[in-house]
């Protein structure tokens, strides 16, 4: 969880012509697939692509992060660059000490959506409690799952070769037979 500060400001609000305060008020954040389906429900794209959100679609997904209970709708106005560039360093957070080796395949061009990772939820047995958990440790498991449920790597030739000759040396010389 992020904890972020929203200061205390006023601005102008043209369409009523007239002085709004907001209050300082500590927001509780939680990237989450929780927060991905409120924020795609909303605006009807991936949450996960590569296409750029504007300061409207940000402060948004900022309002669907938000844990904290009874928080003044005004106080979304007076996000301020600061509170986007700590949020953002968040969600880059990987929250696992879990690593992977470099893999040389392509990355994926299937757009993903809080649908298609719940069906990878569902497909890899994982409880629906984990949907709260920070988004990026989600994937992570997600990812230590298919890992684990995927078969080896088939050997090469040469290495199956290879490895059955030490197994035969390896019997030999238990057995004390020539062969």
């Amino acid at each position: 969880m992020l904890e972020v500060t929203i200061p205390q400001t006023s601005f102008y609000d043209e369409a009523n012509n007239l002085f709004i305060d907001i209050n300082e008020q500590t927001l509780t954040l939680e990237h989450s697939l929780v927060s991905i389906e409120k924020w795609e429900a909303k605006w009807h794209v991936p949450f996960l692509s590569r296409e750029p959100k504007t300061y409207e679609q940000t402060v948004d997904y900022i309002r669907c992060m938000t844990l904290t209970k009874n928080v003044d709708p005004l106080v979304y106005r007076a996000v301020t660059g600061d509170v986007i560039e700590k949020v953002n360093a968040y969600i880059d957070e990987p929250m696992t000490a879990t690593t992977f080796s470099k893999d040389n395949s392509p990355p994926s061009r299937e757009i993903v959506t809080a649908e298609l990772v719940y069906y990878w939820m569902t497909a890899l047995n994982i409880p629906y409690e984990c949907r709260k958990w920070h988004f990026n440790r989600l994937m992570t498991l997600v990812r230590v799952c298919n890992l684990k449920n995927s078969p080896g790597k088939k050997m090469s030739k040469r290495a199956t070769a290879s490895r059955n000759r030490e197994l035969n040396r390896a019997r030999r010389n238990k057995y004390k037979t020539k062969g």
